[in-house]
This record gives structure tokens, sequence and C-alpha cells, in this order.
């Protein structure tokens, strides 16, 4: 069995369609070759030369090794690793078929691979932090082969995707080897090391206490419930100095390492008419079920909803605005580096 990182598209672009097909994908533009049928890597760098007149001969190394492989080296069995975009999560699939072409397919979507997903929105916490290093890399296509990836995954696998023994073994600044090593996504890797950082210092009930934090930065006057039984809202927040202008949020916050399904979401927004609120806001550490997002969109005027990336976004936003007391706990420091250029 080998470990593939398999990215949907750039930006996450194609996760739905990977998760909802059933099948992962090569997503270069107009890649319209059968790759079965070049018997060699250089027919595949012909091939790119002639539809990517414009892009340098470095670049287009890169792309065929990683592109090369889907057709000729991964093998049903295998397992694929889909890092998402949408929220901080990992899906995990097993191939179970060959490599197939559809010249009659639309555009970026001519080759592709069905996967059977074995592990589905695993939260990103839950690997280890040599593993998210792995799962980092710029590269949309590559092979996971250190740090005992194979039976490391295997063995979460065997325990239901809980979180595996090694979470706290890697310290931050240590390096750490893989085929991906130096084109790993450093701003990524940072926020996984916040990530863990909160986890460790606002557990359960105290992410409550962050996410009150935040929207006080924002301009909110809140009431905050004790811990305990809360009548649907962890947090109701007005606009204003008084928190009597609009809009006015109910909040829940949900600190669970399992992703939120639908009906936990709608109690919100049950809670959101008890309370005589105008909108919902549900703040999930651990991110949403997959139906979750789509099936909302006739509520996208009534609530909204925060993964753990969401709420880094904001907490980044209103850091310099939060309480003395609250940065201590949590101390962050910006810092500036070179932007790598993004390629495929």
């Amino acid at each position: 069995m080998a470990i593939w990182l398999i990215r949907a598209g750039s930006h996450g672009e194609y996760e739905q369609k990977f998760i909802q097909e059933n099948r992962v994908y090569v997503t270069w533009d107009g890649l319209d070759v059968n790759l079965a049928k070049l018997k060699q890597r250089v027919d595949l760098t012909a091939a790119m030369n002639n539809r990517y007149s414009d892009c340098k001969p470095k670049a287009i190394a890169n792309w065929v090794s990683q592109v090369w492989p889907f057709a000729h080296d991964i093998r049903p069995g295998d397992w694929v690793v889909l890092p998402l975009k949408s929220q901080p999560a990992i899906y995990i699939g097993e191939v179970t078929g060959d490599y197939q072409f559809d010249a009659k397919a639309g555009n970026p979507f001519y080759h592709w691979r069905s996967v059977k997903w074995i592990g589905e929105a695993i939260p990103r916490a839950h690997f280890g932090q040599d593993l998210l290093y792995s799962f980092g890399a710029f590269l949309t296509i590559c092979r996971i082969q250190r740090n005992n990836a194979e039976p490391r995954l295997a063995a979460m696998q065997a325990n239901g995707w809980k979180a595996e023994s090694l979470l706290s073994t890697i310290q931050p600044g240590t390096p750490i080897a893989d085929d991906a090593a130096g084109s790993a996504n450093l701003a990524e890797l940072a926020q996984d090391q916040i990530a863990r950082l909160i986890d460790a210092r606002f557990k359960g009930h105290d992410l409550t206490r962050l996410v009150d934090a935040i929207l006080k930065a924002q301009g909110y006057t809140t009431y905050r419930s004790p811990e305990g039984a809360d009548g649907g809202a962890d947090i109701l927040a007005g606009a204003g100095p008084l928190g009597f202008g609009s809009p006015r949020l109910c909040v829940e916050v949900k600190s669970e390492a399992n992703p939120i399904d639908r009906p936990t979401v709608d109690k919100l927004l049950g809670a959101v008419a008890k309370f005589g609120a105008d909108e919902g806001l549900f703040v999930s550490w651990s991110g949403f079920k997959n139906n979750v997002q789509k099936e909302l969109a006739a509520s996208f005027f009534r609530v909204r909803l925060w993964t753990q990336k969401e709420l880094l976004e904001q907490l980044f936003a209103h850091y310099d605005r939060l309480d003395d007391d609250l940065k201590a706990e949590l101390p962050l420091k910006r810092i500036w580096t070179v932007a790598l250029q993004d390629e495929e």
C-alpha cells in the first residue's frame, strides 16, 4: 500500500466533485492526452511542452513528475490523502480502480481514478505534525513515504481515526524530512501549530471564551452563558456599546472532535427565534459534515458557519484588539517571509 497526496485544485475548488463522485482527478487545464498511451515520461514532457508552450522547462519537469505517477504508479489498494481547503480536515480514500481517460469529459476532468472514502473530514489536529508537514506540500500530486506514514495511517483507521499518539511528540521548529521537503506551505504549518496551542489552552467551554473575545474585538457587546446547559446559545451578541444595535447574534460554539451534522445546526436556527436574534453563528472547531454547507443555502441570510479556518482568520484579523490577559494565554507574533510561487 502506498500513500498519495492529491489536491482538489489549488484553492480546493474541486473538493465537492472529488468527494461526491468518489473519484480523484488530475486537474491540469487542457491536458487532453491519454496518459496510458504514453510509454515514457519524455512523451508526457513533449505533450505538455506542446500545450503549455509559454511555461519554463523547470515548471514542465515539475508537472511531469506529478502527473505521470497518477496513471502509471498508483495502484488499486493504495490510499489517497485529500487535504480540504474549505475546512481544517482531511479525507482519506482507498483507490478502487485503474487509471481512466475520458476525452469527452469537461476540462480539466479528463483523467480520474475511482476511490472509496474510508476516512471523512478527519480533523487535521488528529494527525502528527510531521504528517501534516507532508500533507502541506505545495505539490498537487506526490507520494508520502517518510515518517512511517503507511502504518501510522493504518493504525489511525483501526482506531476510528482518533488522534494518533504521536500528536505531541514533534515540537515546533523540528526539521522533518519528506518527499516534499522544501516545498511545504509554511503558512498552513504555522496555522496547524497555532491550532494545537488553542486546542491545548482553550479546551471545552474555554473555546467559547475565545470566540467571545473575538466578537468583543469586532465591536459587539456580549453575554456568555456559564458552562453547562445554555438553552441553545453559548453567546448572545449585539452591536454597539450596550448591545442593543443590529445585528443581534445567537452563537453556538462546539469544541468536540467530530464534525457537526445538520440537525445540530438546525437547533441553532430555533434558538435564533427563541432569543429574538437576527442571525445565528455556529462555530465548530472540527468543522461540519459534508452536506451541511450545501443544504444550508436556503438559510444563507440567517446563519453563518465558522470552522477552525474562519475562527483563525478572525483571530488574526482582530488579535491586536484582544485584551492583554487573553493575548498572554495565546502569544502570537506576525512574521514576514518570501512567498513562493504556487506552481502545480
